[in-house]
């Protein structure tokens, strides 16, 4: 591996710098407030090329590989996870599934709206009663002629609102039996397709998270994504992308609040020297930095796998549950160094605090991780 960023990476980050200074810094924190989700922002971002980063140039996107997709969702976190949790949401899950499983009709007609942000893109997996459990999904597709008939919830679905289109998984066979799941494509407007209860969440509060309810929701099949029965096994490859996209997301809130906490540390004052002089604080930051190296590697190592199209469902497993959990612990340090101060809204490390802990929960738990990594060492 070359361990240099590359010239596109390098333009990457200076790019976001500067968007996320005149367009996310001003705003982040009342959107946190009123958990707004900023749909214009995500037209930004678009027009940036930062909503199909992997998407190729012939749909619209950018053609980039997970290297630039980990800069990308890393920056953006560094300033505030809800957007950078949405744009990881949007590009891996709803945009990536199309983008490995979709017909080439399908690809055309979904992925260049996308990919420039014109749409905003959802994914359905999770349900209220069968988070990891999901051999026994309640949300079923019943075929009619030509037609699915959708009926059944999903939740916690970024997006769920405001998302113009949405991948859903839909059980298709009986509940615990093999190949019993199906993709489709659900368009916002399509009658019986609804939102549901939005989420009032610890963190992450700018990025919308809502039920999906589908009442007798009528699709053609050709809205049908690879063969019936193959959805969980399509939904698997996917979450291995997408936990390199929560690693990238840990990273950057964890980055942030290093950050932060560097720079609090040299100016705030006790004892008449900064605070960075006591070894206390010192060696918090030593700690907090090998943390944030060791996560960083392990998210490129997946990301240069999964560029090489290798199989690395162990080594996404890896970056995600140690980068998600080092965010958890650099952001509770950052709050700690921060003292007093840091249990305000008036300095950012209360807010990675509060938003590190779902990077530990979302796109498969951190138990769950331990559990794909232990099944793939002990297959050997």
């Amino acid at each position: 591996m070359d361990f240099q960023k590359t010239e596109m990476q390098t333009q990457i980050t200076e790019m976001i710098r500067d968007f996320a200074n005149k367009h996310i810094r001003p705003e982040m924190m009342e959107w946190d407030e009123s958990q707004t989700f900023p749909v214009e922002v995500f037209r930004k971002l678009g027009e940036l090329g930062l909503m199909g980063v992997l998407v190729p140039t012939e749909y619209g996107g950018s053609g980039l590989s997970y290297f630039e997709y980990v800069t990308v969702v890393s920056e953006i976190s560094k300033v505030c996870g809800s957007i950078g949790l949405s744009v990881a949401a949007h590009n891996s899950l709803c945009t990536g599934h199309i983008l490995y499983f979709g017909n080439e009709e399908q690809k055309k007609k979904y992925l260049p709206k996308l990919a420039t942000g014109e749409w905003i893109g959802a994914w359905g997996l999770t349900e209220a009663n069968t988070g990891s459990d999901a051999g026994n999904m309640q949300c079923v597709a019943t075929r009619d002629g030509d037609d699915w008939v959708l009926n059944g919830t999903k939740n916690w679905i970024t997006h769920g609102k405001s998302g113009n289109v949405a991948v859903v998984l839909a059980r298709t066979g009986e509940p615990r039996t093999k190949n019993n799941v199906t993709a489709f494509i659900v368009e916002r407007g399509t009658p019986g397709f609804s939102a549901g209860k939005k989420e009032n969440k610890l963190g992450m509060r700018a990025s919308e998270t809502t039920e999906l309810v589908f009442d007798n929701c009528r699709i053609s099949d050709a809205q049908r994504m690879g063969e019936i029965g193959e959805g969980f096994k399509q939904a698997m490859k996917v979450l291995d992308g997408g936990r390199i996209s929560i690693a990238a997301l840990s990273l950057g809130i964890a980055k942030g609040a290093y950050e932060a906490s560097l720079k609090y540390s040299k100016e705030r004052h006790q004892f008449d020297q900064p605070i960075c002089n006591f070894q206390a604080i010192a060696f918090k930051l030593a700690d907090m930095a090998v943390k944030i190296e060791g996560a960083e590697l392990l998210i490129y190592q997946a990301a240069d796998m999964k560029n090489r199209g290798v199989k690395m469902t162990k080594e996404s497993a890896m970056a995600k549950y140690y980068a998600s959990e080092v965010s958890v612990e650099v952001s509770t340090d950052a709050v700690q160094i921060h003292g007093g101060y840091g249990y305000t809204k008036d300095f950012p490390v209360e807010k990675y605090y509060r938003d590190s802990k779902l990077c530990t929960i979302g796109e498969g738990t951190s138990e769950v991780q331990k559990l794909v990594i232990s099944r793939d060492i002990l297959s050997m």
